[in-house]
């Protein structure tokens, strides 16, 4: 799920040499875009040159881009199949896809299994409902409206995971009911994060940070000091002069959050946000906000959609189950709840 901003704390300092004999310092360098999944991707790196430090950001850019068209559920490209291919397919005939596609879908019938249903890229049809809504509502807030319960529920008729075959011997995607229509948004930026970011590694890049709409990844370690990556947890509390509720210091970790603070619009004086519970078919509202801190940028994405729309014992319990998973959950009186292993990641 389309969602969610961290406020990376970029706690970077100039590089200074320890020693005469020391490694030859570099220097920190940063570049944003806005042009990919609808949001803001932010790279920070130490490199010895701006030219060297380009050719890296510009690995980052193309690969992500091509994940970018590829997960598209919106808009055609030239020469490729996409999301938006297979859901005009639907009912119709199976769709030869890019082996990303195939791979994305695969774990997303694993995520789907491990949240109980919580996320399920199968929700297209009703995303679609509140998307247009929302839209509207935000281009004309005197006339923003709730889409109705029987209109929601009618295309939850068309939602079910296991009318999405996929055939990976002949990599085809096919929805049989035509009806149905695929968004991979609750995941979709966390899995191409994680993938650009394996790429990068395997070019010989070992010390960065990446966020893509606030999907963050820390490899490595900044600077020649082999310092942590400092990233802040944004305050939900948008009227609070607090931005930041925690600074975590982290490496070859993910950080991800899903909060009601991003995408909404208000309708009789109430906000609503874009998070919908597949239970209720409408935003839920146990939280603010919560976050997920793991290895894998795209786990720590669906993890945070899948506990967002579950109680915090339901929460809890599935966090406590995995390895190596941390979690914060903030509530709507603001109170604050977290993992056993959490507080060993704030910065001292």
């Amino acid at each position: 799920m389309s969602k969610k901003l961290v406020i990376l704390s970029l706690l970077l300092t100039i590089l200074i040499t320890t020693t005469s004999c020391s490694v030859k310092e570099q220097n920190r360098y940063s570049t944003q875009f806005l042009e990919l999944f609808n949001t803001v991707t932010e790279i920070v790196g130490y490199s010895d040159s701006k030219e060297d430090f380009s050719v890296f950001s510009q690995l980052i850019y193309d690969n992500l881009e091509e994940y970018h068209q590829l997960y598209d559920k919106y808009k055609e490209y030239e020469g490729i199949h996409n999301i938006k291919s297979i859901n005009d397919n639907a009912g119709i005939k199976p769709v030869k896809v890019d082996q990303r596609i195939i791979d994305l879908l695969l774990y997303s019938k694993d995520i789907y299994e491990l949240s109980g249903g919580g996320v399920n890229v199968g929700m297209g049809s009703v995303l679609e409902i509140w998307h247009d809504y929302r839209e509207e509502g935000i281009n004309d807030p005197e006339s923003a409206k709730l889409p109705p319960m029987e209109q929601l529920e009618a295309a939850n008729l068309h939602t079910d995971i296991y009318k999405l075959i996929i055939d990976e011997i002949a990599s085809t995607v096919y929805l049989s009911d035509k009806h149905m229509k695929l968004d991979v948004g609750a995941i979709a930026k966390g899995y191409a994060t994680e993938q650009v970011c394996k790429i990068a590694e395997e070019n010989g890049y070992k010390n960065f940070l990446i966020s893509v709409g606030g999907n963050v990844r820390a490899v490595g370690k900044k600077g020649p000091k082999k310092e942590l990556w400092s990233v802040g947890i944004q305050n939900p509390d948008r009227y609070s002069e607090q931005q930041s509720l925690f600074t975590l210091e982290i490496t070859d970790l993910s950080l991800v959050a899903s909060g009601d603070y991003e995408r909404y619009y208000t309708v009789d004086g109430k906000r609503y946000h874009h998070i919908i519970n597949p239970a209720t078919l409408m935003p839920s509202e146990y939280f603010t906000s919560v976050s997920v801190i793991c290895k894998d940028s795209g786990l720590a994405d669906a993890l945070s959609t899948t506990i967002y729309n579950m109680s915090f014992e339901e929460g809890k319990a599935l966090i406590e189950s995995l390895d190596d998973v941390e979690a914060l959950w903030v509530f709507q009186d603001g109170e604050l709840e977290y993992s056993e292993n959490f507080e060993n990641l704030i910065k001292k």
